[in-house]
């Protein structure tokens, strides 16, 4: 966590998005660990999970960011979500 202490507040939530790609990848691996392995997702369960862990209100951004690096896979209609197992 020491990596991304600089992006959290005084509640361990993402205050700011980096700008570097290594930061937001270090980010990314802070918030794949509020998903569980093997469980299938809604969309609005992943925005409710985005939701809780950061404050600057972009649930797209992040959630775009974690399907394109790969931290989630989704089904093509974007109904179901997981976690790609590489990652916990």
């Amino acid at each position: 966590m020491a990596d991304v202490k600089n992006f959290l507040d005084d509640n361990n939530k993402v205050k700011i998005w980096p700008s570097k790609r290594n930061k937001k990848l270090k980010v990314l691996d802070y918030i794949i660990t509020r998903f569980e392995d093997e469980k299938i997702y809604t969309e609005k369960e992943v925005n409710s999970i985005i939701e809780d862990i950061h404050t600057f209100g972009d649930i797209a951004l992040i959630r775009r960011e974690l399907y394109e690096n790969k931290y989630l896979a989704r089904t093509q209609n974007c109904s179901e979500y997981w976690v790609i197992q590489k990652y916990k």
